[in-house]
């Protein structure tokens, strides 16, 4: 026991050799082929390629190629290409501080090259033949090739062997390394790529538009269950398309972020995307995405992680902000606008009128909707006191239709009085979810658009409706702050006291007051007065952790909403109610119009469209 606890002999400090530093580099840049081929695509697209093409033999160990037709590397410049943290893409600290290209730190090659037995094959633009340049020897002679440059890795790991025994197996190996491809891919649309794996084409992608790119690498059923992303918040710009919630799933494998053309995997990004499904997706599902971020190379650090995957922002909050937002922004129009268009068979017929989508008062008299639906008298009541024991009176003029009576053709229960021919409502087919024709079991509306057959949760669909219209009652007015009568004291860790003393601006505009009460206690004097009934420590404690890396507001916003959705789900028309035509109808109409329509606020789907085409394969017709 004595033997095992004393000190190891002491040894002199020395300086380690240059082949020994390259090996610990390696360890740090090259984790597995796929490393390899993630650096080399980088080059490739720093050398200005337009088609990439990647050989791999058994999954990347045995071999690792990657051709170009880039601008290529002069003849006096191939010896110092191999040399550690030798570059052309920076020069002072202002370069790197701002960098602009995929690779910057000049360790690559001379890392992959102490681990493998690689050469490198570069015809500079305008020279009168290629070189050949062989790691091991130094070795440097002239040899065929077009403009352009290519890397062959052999025997990865071949001078470590403890190191080759950590990789699994070929087909894992390729896997990784096809995922590595993909994500330039994605993020550079505009090159074509190939992967040859053992002699076989294993992808293609030839150069395109964005969209086609997401088509071609991720399938059409990305593009179809994905919306635009386009949005700019002063030195920020968001653009891609996010996936709608029916898209999502079960693993987080189809969550792509980009920093300047960079794939990155950071938790800002990833933290503002999950937040602005918060309100569409519920449980573990998750949401898929691909998105760019365009912000100021001199606002970000690329250089903070051996493999360049992760970065820092100088202004975390702002890029959280700009993201959520933009994501929320893209998925808050409701899929139902889109979906009466005309059948493709049909598009050639007259176009149909467009539908309304907004304020009954701006829209054309025969399109009108001369029904407001609205739960019942009771149901209103009720929800309408819980909105005043939370907030007090509110102002309900410009939302009447949550509290206001029932029309009287409604609360008599009368039958669908049709309309004069001076307001006549058009044909199903200029109504995006159309006309009601029917309700199913007291639970389903049908409806008849021009695709097809519309079935629509009514319980659900009302649900949302309530949601979004209790959700603009609160935006409109301010948070306000009620001061507790007696503080609640809680034991803070340091971090914490530290952000409640920098930001107790911020937490003020939230309704929070949190004031130190001893050098390790903080005591919270007062909470937003819509969260009263709750828990003020956890909630000034969640409020603090997001303080520190994200948007606060999201913690009591999420909190209120908590209490909304409740609230909706309570109010919201019940199943087995019997609704007129009128009411069906003015049902289909308000959830054209709400955002986020197209769910319920548990995540579940509000409506469904069966096509024309779909029922005649039921019935086998055309067959």
């Amino acid at each position: 026991m004595n033997a095992m606890l004393s000190p190891p002999p002491r040894r002199p400090i020395r300086e380690l050799p240059d082949e020994l530093v390259s090996q610990i580099a390696a360890g740090e840049v090259v984790e597995r082929p796929a490393s390899v081929v993630r650096e080399l695509v980088d080059n490739a697209l720093d050398a200005g390629a337009r088609q990439v093409t990647v050989r791999l033999l058994a999954g990347g160990v045995r071999l690792v190629s990657v051709e170009d037709d880039g601008g290529g590397i002069p003849r006096e410049d191939l010896p110092l290409a191999l040399r550690r943290h030798a570059t052309s893409k920076i020069g002072s600290l202002a370069d790197l501080e701002s960098v602009g290209t995929m690779g910057f730190r000049g360790e690559a090659l001379a890392a992959i090259a102490s681990v493998s037995e690689l050469t490198l094959l570069s015809r500079f633009e305008g020279a009168a033949s290629a070189w050949l340049l062989e790691a091991a020897s130094g070795e440097l002679r002239p040899a065929a090739r077009a403009t352009g440059t290519t890397v062959e890795v052999k025997e990865l790991f071949f001078s470590t062997p403890a190191r080759r025994k950590f990789l699994k197996t070929d087909a894992t190996e390729l896997a990784h390394c096809v995922e590595a491809v993909r994500r330039h891919a994605l993020a550079r649309p505009d090159v074509g790529f190939a992967i040859w794996h053992e002699g076989r084409l294993v992808e293609q992608w030839r150069p395109g538009s964005a969209d086609q790119r997401l088509a071609d690498v991720l399938g059409d059923d990305f593009l179809t269950g994905s919306v635009v992303v386009d949005f700019a918040a002063g030195p920020l710009r968001v653009t891609g398309r996010a996936g709608v919630p029916d898209a999502a799933r079960s693993r987080a494998d189809w969550q792509y972020a980009w920093v300047n053309g960079r794939y990155v995997r950071d938790k800002v990004l990833t933290h503002a995307a999950r937040s602005a499904y918060e309100d569409l997706l519920h449980g573990h599902r998750q949401p898929v995405y691909a998105l760019h971020v365009q912000v100021d190379p001199a606002r970000v650090d690329v250089n903070v992680h051996p493999t360049k995957i992760e970065v820092r922002f100088r202004d975390s909050r702002e890029v959280h902000q700009a993201v959520r937002h933009a994501v929320e922004a893209a998925l808050s129009a409701p899929r139902a606008g889109q979906a009466g268009g005309p059948p493709a068979a049909e598009g050639a017929g007259a176009p149909s009128p467009a539908p309304w989508r907004g304020d009954s008062a701006a829209a054309p008299a025969w399109q009108q909707p001369r029904f407001t639906f609205a739960p019942s008298a009771a149901e209103a009541a009720q929800s309408m006191a819980q909105l005043q024991v939370l907030w007090g009176t509110p102002r309900v003029a410009a939302e009447p239709a949550l509290a206001a009576p029932l029309p009287r053709a409604m609360a008599e229960g009368s039958a669908f009085e049709p309309p004069s021919p001076a307001d006549a409502q058009p044909a199903a087919e200029a109504w995006p979810l159309g006309q009601a024709i029917a309700q199913l079991h007291g639970v389903y509306i049908l409806a008849e658009n021009a695709q097809g057959l519309v079935v629509v949760d009514m319980h659900a669909a009302h649900e949302r409706i309530v949601y979004e219209r209790l959700k603009t009652l609160m935006d409109a007015r301010q948070l306000q702050a009620q001061p507790l009568l007696i503080p609640a004291t809680f034991a803070a860790t340091p971090h914490e006291v530290a952000t409640a003393e920098a930001h107790a601006d911020t937490l003020a505009a939230l309704g929070l007051e949190v004031t130190p009460f001893s050098p390790r206690t903080l005591a919270v004097r007062a909470v937003p007065a819509t969260l009263a009934q709750g828990d003020p420590v956890a909630l000034a404690r969640s409020v603090l952790a997001e303080l520190a890396q994200h948007d606060a507001s999201t913690v009591v916003e999420r909190a209120r909403n908590e209490l909304l959705a409740t609230m909706a789900c309570h109010g919201a028309v019940r199943a087995n109610r019997r609704l007129t035509h009128a009411e069906m109808n003015a049902l289909l109409r308000q959830m054209e119009a709400t955002e986020r329509s197209d769910q319920c606020n548990h995540g579940r789907p509000t409506w469904r469209q069966v096509t024309l085409r779909e029922l005649d394969g039921l019935f086998l017709r055309g067959r």
